[in-house]
């Protein structure tokens, strides 16, 4: 049993008084727009920032995943699902889901990579020109030619295919190194430009013989600046162990497969970046300004190599899914999921003088709503309503890891597959203004638009789709593993009109907050708003558990292929 591993015998007895514990006060930022909140609706919020304030409190350590603290705070949740009278919905009659990982450091101090350009070696400095990916199997060494694929999007059905160009023929690239950025046309709908990155991307390398990738991020994509990228490096990555049963759900969903064989996997520094278009006849500067505008992109050699050692460490690792139920009124009626994530970042490298990355918005706040939603539904049954679908409350590990306690979930249920009808997701949602739209991922997929759109209108909420497609948000988050299991799965955040001061702040959290040492219980949150947010999703809830018609992605989305029958 592995270092952390043998805490999970464990867990169902880490219910901690943790939640009795006094709480750090919160300096709640005043509504600009609801001047007269109910006193009920800052009460509401206060209940739901009571979670935030256990699960993000610094004894947490961030929540890695698998970690003590990670079982510690499973605990809690655990122990508010029986307070809500939930039944245990997880493996073997518990409220647990174990799922199993390989987790990977790259060892940056005794690694090294270089270019090399007409026989002379250029070494790169990892960290400030390159990071190592360590969320994949790395091979020992590689030593290959790199060609610039443009945006790497392998979509032949939309007459889109990177990997297969005039410029670049399909048989070229065996044994070749693709250098790609990020974005893609603007012809291509967003959610497909951000699903061709996943699965799609990890075939078509397999299959055109390609050894490596090197991602170099656009710096209007990029949520936070590139020390953050780099000092994140430090983290291990995780993949999902193999399993008997894997050939089966590949089978089942092929976008869900994994992929175990080793790929050299790295991100450029786009500051950097012209090191690697010197001598080619164009820059790194002309594709930027290609792609930003959304255009289409030139492939060509980039007439040198790359050489690299990658020295990692693995280990394995388990860490748990959290599932409860509330039985609905008509068992063959099926299940709604109401899901979040409960890992973080753990502790890493300091920013202003701290370590833990504590994670209250990223996503002890969804958690929190996920718990709020439970405790309200329960009343209602207690009452004698009870929804007509029955409701999976699931929060996941390993979303940090690249959504992989979701894609586990998504793979092997807790309740049989096809009785899985929708997913509905919170993952830092953001309270920061006062409540007025919602920016849905997934919006434009399915029949969940319906539902959303009536009860936004009841809580005279706008309901609106992803403004910025390419920051690849719909492939984020983890309704995106059930969008590849053919689940219809909505995803949602507090919206802002461009340019306005919501936008400012929201583009302020992400450079100041997300994924930094920042996101931590002295940030200012509206409780009012975060109290009618939760409002309309457990509105939200119930509408999609009572709807009559079963729902289902709509002819015109390209997600319509994956979906199983439901």
């Amino acid at each position: 049993m592995n270092r952390r591993g043998a805490l999970l015998t464990g867990i169902v007895v880490a219910a901690l008084a943790i939640g009795d514990r006094a709480k750090v006060a919160v300096v709640a930022a005043q509504s600009s727009a609801d001047a007269t909140a109910s006193a009920s609706d800052e009460a509401r919020g206060k209940a739901w920032w009571a979670h935030i304030q256990v699960l993000a409190d610094d004894s947490m350590r961030g929540r890695l995943t698998g970690s003590p603290e990670y079982l510690r705070a499973a605990g809690y949740v655990v122990r508010r699902f029986k307070e809500y009278g939930l039944e245990p919905a997880g493996a073997g009659g518990s409220y647990y889901q174990p799922v199993h990982f390989i987790e990977q450091w790259v060892n940056a101090g005794k690694s090294s990579a270089s270019l090399v350009v007409d026989g002379q070696t250029q070494p790169l400095a990892l960290g400030q020109d390159a990071v190592l990916s360590s969320h994949s199997p790395e091979p020992p060494s590689v030593d290959a030619g790199l060609v610039f694929l443009g945006y790497g999007l392998h979509l032949p059905d939309s007459s889109y295919d990177d990997f297969n160009s005039a410029e670049v023929p399909a048989g070229s690239l065996r044994g070749k190194i693709i250098v790609v950025i990020n974005g893609g046309p603007a012809e291509l709908p967003g959610a497909l430009k951000s699903f061709a990155r996943t699965s799609p991307m990890h075939v078509a390398m397999r299959q055109a013989g390609v050894v490596g990738i090197v991602s170099i991020p656009t710096p209007k994509s990029m949520d936070f600046g590139w020390d953050r990228i780099a000092s994140s490096a430090s983290q291990p990555g995780m993949w999902l162990a193999a399993e008997p049963g894997d050939a089966e759900v590949a089978r089942r969903h092929p976008a869900l497969a994994d992929d175990h064989e080793p790929m050299f996997a790295a991100t450029f520094n786009p500051a950097q970046a012209e090191k690697l278009f010197a001598g080619t006849g164009h820059t790194f500067a002309e594709m930027l300004a290609l792609a930003d505008a959304q255009k289409p992109l030139p492939r060509f050699d980039l007439k040198k190599r790359l050489m690299a050692t990658v020295v990692t460490e693995r280990d394995a690792e388990v860490s748990p899914n959290l599932v409860a139920k509330l039985e609905g009124s008509d068992p063959a009626a099926g299940y709604v999921l109401v899901s979040a994530h409960l890992d973080h970042l753990g502790v890493g490298e300091p920013i202003h003088g701290k370590t833990i990355y504590n994670g209250a918005m990223d996503d002890a706040s969804g958690v929190a709503t996920v718990l709020e939603t439970a405790k309200a539904l329960s009343a209602d049954a207690e009452k004698g309503i009870r929804p007509r679908r029955s409701v999976l409350f699931v929060i996941f590990t390993a979303e940090e890891k690249g959504l992989l306690g979701s894609r586990y979930f998504a793979g092997h249920p807790t309740v049989p597959e096809r009785a899985i009808k929708a997913d509905l997701n919170l993952d830092m949602f953001m309270p920061l203004f006062a409540f007025k739209k919602l920016h849905v991922q997934g919006l434009e997929q399915s029949t969940l638009a319906d539902d959303a759109r009536k009860v936004g209108e009841a809580h005279h909420v706008v309901i609106a789709g992803d403004p910025e497609p390419d920051r690849n948000s719909f492939i984020r988050t983890d309704q995106y593993s059930f969008v590849q299991a053919g689940v219809p799965a909505l995803a949602m955040k507090f919206g802002w009109e461009p340019g306005s001061p919501e936008y400012k702040m929201w583009r302020a959290w992400l450079a100041e907050r997300y994924h930094s040492t920042q996101d931590d219980l002295s940030q200012p949150v509206d409780l009012v708003a975060a109290a009618q947010f939760n409002a309309f999703f457990a509105d939200l809830a119930r509408a999609v558990a009572n709807d009559p018609a079963t729902p289902h992605y709509l002819d015109s989305s390209f997600f319509r292929r994956f979906e199983t029958g439901q």
